[in-house]
């Protein structure tokens, strides 16, 4: 059921599967080959983006080191680097270079493609003068990505949990985000693609709407659909 639209008075979307996503070039795998020699190419290359991309859960074996570097990665880019490149390894990219050449997209802002409707869905809450706050599980600065879709200025916040200390599902991650639009966690809706992370919204009682992380060219319009459907008007008639 629809809920009153002046329930919302803010939104947080998480980033990567939300409002980016790193949809994979071809380019970004020429020259680049498994352990025994062979090319890394179709569902071979999505395989690996997968895994890179994956919000939650172990995604290949690790030992006790990797694994602590794995769950601690969004909170330092020292350890990010280590939990990838072991991920790269285990996944048969065991030759150091094209593992640093590969992983150095994920760290590029410019790699990440917005979803279809990101910019017209920003852009409308700005103009409805509804704050916004981008939460993310994250090792590095994903601000320019905002800079060359123009549409930074429609973000309010950005908590980053290299930067805050904390990750989702972490609760305090949530109420850093609601604490910085200054708003009550009760009128936030949390927009993410992750029931486990983006979901823990609801402990500090916000409203949650799943978003599916799917390639970007697949889902048009799932973001302007996510606030229609907690009550935040038709993102269309805005910009």
């Amino acid at each position: 059921m629809t809920v009153n639209p002046t329930t919302i008075d803010a939104v947080i979307f998480d980033f990567s599967g939300t409002l980016f996503r790193l949809d994979e070039d071809g380019s970004w795998f020429e020259g680049i080959t498994h352990s025994d020699g062979t090319a890394v190419d179709g569902h071979h290359a999505a395989e690996l983006m997968r895994r890179l991309t994956a919000p939650v859960g172990e995604v290949v074996e690790f030992d006790d080191v990797s694994r602590h570097a794995w769950r601690n990665r969004d909170l330092d880019p020292a350890l990010h680097r280590q939990a990838y490149l072991h991920v790269l390894r285990e996944s048969g990219i065991d030759d150091p270079a094209q593992a640093e050449s590969v992983y150095g997209r994920i760290l590029d802002p410019y790699c990440w493609t917005p979803y279809p409707d990101t910019a017209e869905v920003l852009k409308s809450l700005a103009a409805k003068s509804i704050p916004v706050a981008v939460l993310s599980n994250i090792a590095f600065d994903i601000r320019p990505a905002f800079d060359a879709l123009g549409v930074r200025e429609c973000i309010s916040e950005f908590v980053l949990s290299y930067e805050v200390g904390f990750v989702k599902p972490q609760p305090e991650i949530f109420r850093r985000a609601t604490g910085k639009l200054g708003v009550d966690p009760s009128r936030t809706l949390m927009v993410g693609d992750s029931e486990e992370a983006d979901g823990a919204a609801r402990a500090i009682g916000c409203s949650f709407a799943l978003v599916d992380p799917i390639q970007t060219s697949l889902r048009p319009n799932a973001l302007r659909k996510a606030l229609e459907s907690n009550g935040i008007g038709d993102q269309r008639t805005s910009i």
